[in-house]
């Protein structure tokens, strides 16, 4: 075997810039292969843990009526728990509603939350250092839309449990900034003790996030989502582009390949003299097959160097300064940063060398199982078909 290192080194580095070509394409796929993965990677990450601060926490205790993808469910979907089962608990009302920036009419939805909750990233503690008579709290998004800013006041229509129209001003305590779209878009938050005055709602709450020392009971009337359920959509959607990229690195690959096994094809053909002297030599044939094999595998041997020596100083850069989209995921609906950061993972580093590593090998041993057929008078004529 270290006969058959020691031969296939040889040959690659008398080959030339050939050996280099080849081991560079196949460097660019393995270190695409690596990148791609760890900007999926580091994308899933970074929106679980804003997922988790901003709106999941460590779970929702959901009313039974309430149905976070059926609007007509806000009227009537919410309840009452006792005040011993709220403990590691942070309470949310939600209502439906109309501000009127400028003259315009959005519908929104009202968000009632503690002031003093510490659960969510939320800024909540603005309303309590507000002197306004109802002040709220909106995203930036929602700031830009309707076109307001901190200090402005703003109309606010709702009705009531009975069903009354009521309206009043409110100011915009503050404008806060995240990258999760469901706390940002068509919604104010206000504190929950207000929005329960304002609807008649009296201890009422459509759902509650826990905290990470919550425990969760069988509670009559709710029903418990977990984080790993809470993202269940995002996690759909990061395992689709995956699998979509997939696709792309499988191309780059195939090139890389098929360059290996054009090269090995060829290789054959011009070396018969030299296949037949090994066979004189006394080396059976399938040696000579393990020696071209080895030849192709070393290719990506070469390419994972090469694939460190460039590839290593730009994905550390990329880790460590991000990629900037230029847009945010509020506008298709997902948790996406403006400025992702990847991660490069062990895992995924030693397993992409280890199918570049196969691969290469895999496609090496195809054209050399010829030489197993070879007659070796004929090969040392140079005249095997």
């Amino acid at each position: 075997m270290k006969l058959a290192f020691h031969l296939a080194y040889k040959n690659l580095m008398g080959a030339g810039l050939r050996t280099w070509l080849n081991a560079g394409v196949l460097s660019f796929a393995f270190i695409v292969i690596i990148f791609y993965n760890g900007l999926i990677d580091g994308w899933n990450e970074q929106a679980k843990i804003d997922a988790i601060h901003w709106e999941y926490g460590h779970g929702h205790l959901l009313n039974e009526n309430y149905d976070p993808y059926d609007p007509f469910s806000i009227q009537d979907g919410y309840g009452e728990l006792s005040e011993s089962n709220q403990n590691n608990l942070t309470p949310i009302l939600i209502r439906q509603g109309n501000i009127y920036p400028s003259g315009r009419m959005m519908s929104i939805k009202i968000k009632g939350i503690a002031a003093n909750q510490k659960t969510l990233c939320l800024p909540t503690h603005l309303l309590n250092d507000s002197s306004a008579a109802i002040p709220v709290i909106i995203g930036e998004r929602m700031a830009e839309s309707a076109k307001v800013s901190t200090g402005d006041e703003l109309l606010l229509r709702w009705r009531d449990k009975n069903g009354t129209y009521d309206a009043a001003t409110v100011t915009v305590a503050g404008v806060f900034e995240t990258n999760v779209p469901f706390v940002d878009g068509g919604q104010i938050w206000m504190s929950i003790v207000k929005l329960r005055e304002m609807t008649l709602l009296e201890n009422k709450t459509t759902y509650f996030v826990a905290n990470e020392q919550f425990k969760q009971t069988e509670t009559p009337g709710w029903k418990f989502e977990t984080q790993e359920y809470l993202m269940r959509e995002q996690t759909k959607l990061i395992n689709a582009k995956k699998v979509g990229g997939s696709i792309l690195y499988v191309v780059l690959m195939m090139l890389g390949l098929l360059a290996i096994f054009d090269t090995q094809v060829l290789s054959i053909f011009r070396r018969q003299k030299e296949i037949g002297t090994y066979i004189a030599l006394g080396m059976t044939r399938w040696q000579v097959v393990r020696m071209f094999t080895v030849e192709g595998a070393m290719y990506s041997v070469f390419a994972t160097i090469i694939g460190a020596i460039y590839g290593i100083p730009i994905l550390w850069y990329l880790s460590v300064k991000g990629i900037g989209f230029g847009m945010s995921g509020s506008e298709f609906g997902i948790i996406l940063a403006e400025r992702m950061y990847p991660i490069y993972g062990i895992g995924l580093i030693v397993g992409t060398i280890i199918i570049v590593i196969l691969s290469a090998t895999i496609v090496s041993f195809l054209p050399a199982r010829k030489i197993a057929r070879m007659d070796p008078v004929e090969a040392l004529k140079g005249k095997v078909q």
